[in-house]
């Protein structure tokens, strides 16, 4: 599976413009502010329908625009699908394939799977547990649609909660049919999401110490865990007993959405004890180990997007990189960088078509 064409309509700095793009490597060479990371983001949205780094899909319009649209020709055994992808600021977001448009994003979202590696990823291992958590939701909701849907049902619920556990603060006053209105509906979208990440986390683990004694060399003893965000399995009782607890907080103190992936090298907190050189390690890691569950799971190579990425890596981490990627035979790959030599030194490891387009 790859993308063979993309063209942007007034995304982001770009009014208009048109590329037919190699089924392997593909070279963005410029400077920093002529667009090149938007033509990854662009690609994304085509495969995930939102921006990598989780804008507002407003943000992605041309400034003094009204809308976006991007549209992509991707193809898999023989067999071509446009993909369209629009959105104007009043309007609902659209998303067809071959015309015809999807109703519902679960319908859509992991038929093109892909990974992206990016400079601000690194807030993946050194910063809080929303990031870890988005982590493993844009992994499970490629894999599962059914994830996805109970992701969106849960999402919407917490947020009706926390809104009506503010709403109780401000009127001080409390209904407790209202809650349990609520409460019943979260437990079995809470079930399904819990079990989900246990499975992916047992599937992921082992692959991620694999291809991090690949990128690191052996010797480094690192894992991946699942912190739940409650105590229990059983949400309904989670919720029971900490109502009097999310009235004085406002909030929902406890479950899925407070999960945690807990990073650990030689059993202590990566982002306390790990050297820089072993957190890029650790984030490499964590990214194409993702890409290869993705591609055991959904029986195709996902596009892998490396935004500046030699920008953020020293010289040895960058050859062991790019030698992990040819012995690995990933399929296509889009990468980003601002000096055309750097690019060239890669180009000259591969083998077969490649494309190499100036942004400036």
């Amino acid at each position: 599976m790859y993308l063979h064409s993309i063209k942007l309509t007034h995304f982001k700095n770009y009014a208009q413009r048109a590329l037919g793009l190699s089924p392997r490597l593909n070279c963005f060479v410029g400077l920093n502010g002529t667009g090149k990371t938007n033509l990854l983001e662009a690609v994304h949205v085509l495969c995930l329908t939102r921006s990598h780094r989780n804008l507002p899909d407003k943000n992605l319009i041309q400034h003094s625009e009204s809308f976006f649209r991007v549209e992509g020709v991707f193809e898999h055994e023989g067999e071509r699908s446009q993909v369209v992808v629009k959105f104007a600021g009043n309007q609902r977001k659209e998303i067809e394939r071959n015309g015809s448009t999807y109703s519902r994003l679960s319908d859509y979202v992991g038929r093109f799977p892909v990974v992206m590696i990016a400079p601000d990823d690194i807030a993946l291992v050194q910063d809080g547990s929303e990031e870890r958590r988005r982590f493993l939701d844009a992994t499970l909701s490629q894999i599962s649609p059914e994830y996805l849907q109970n992701l969106l049902t849960f999402n919407a619920l917490l947020k009706q909660r926390n809104a009506l556990l503010k709403i109780f603060a401000e009127q001080r006053r409390f209904d407790p049919a209202l809650l349990e209105a609520i409460d019943r509906q979260m437990p079995a979208p809470a079930a399904v999401l819990s079990a989900k990440r246990r499975e992916f986390i047992e599937a992921f683990e082992p692959v991620f110490q694999e291809i991090y004694a690949a990128i690191a060399g052996d010797g480094e003893q690192v894992a991946v865990v699942l912190e739940p965000g409650s105590d229990s399995d059983d949400f309904a009782t989670v919720l029971a007993a900490n109502t009097e607890r999310d009235r004085i907080l406002e909030r929902t103190s406890a479950g899925p959405h407070r999960d945690d992936l807990a990073l650990s090298l030689h059993g202590h907190p990566v982002k306390k004890y790990a050297s820089q050189g072993q957190l890029k390690s650790f984030l490499l890691a964590l990214r194409l180990a993702q890409y290869e569950v993705l591609r055991r799971e959904k029986g195709v190579s996902p596009l892998l997007l490396l935004d500046d990425i030699f920008d953020k890596l020293d010289e040895q981490r960058v050859r062991q990189l790019i030698a992990l990627l040819i012995r690995r035979n990933f399929g296509q790959i889009f990468i980003t960088d601002t000096q055309r030599s750097r690019m060239e030194a890669v180009v000259s490891s591969f083998e077969g078509e490649y494309l190499m387009v100036e942004t400036g």
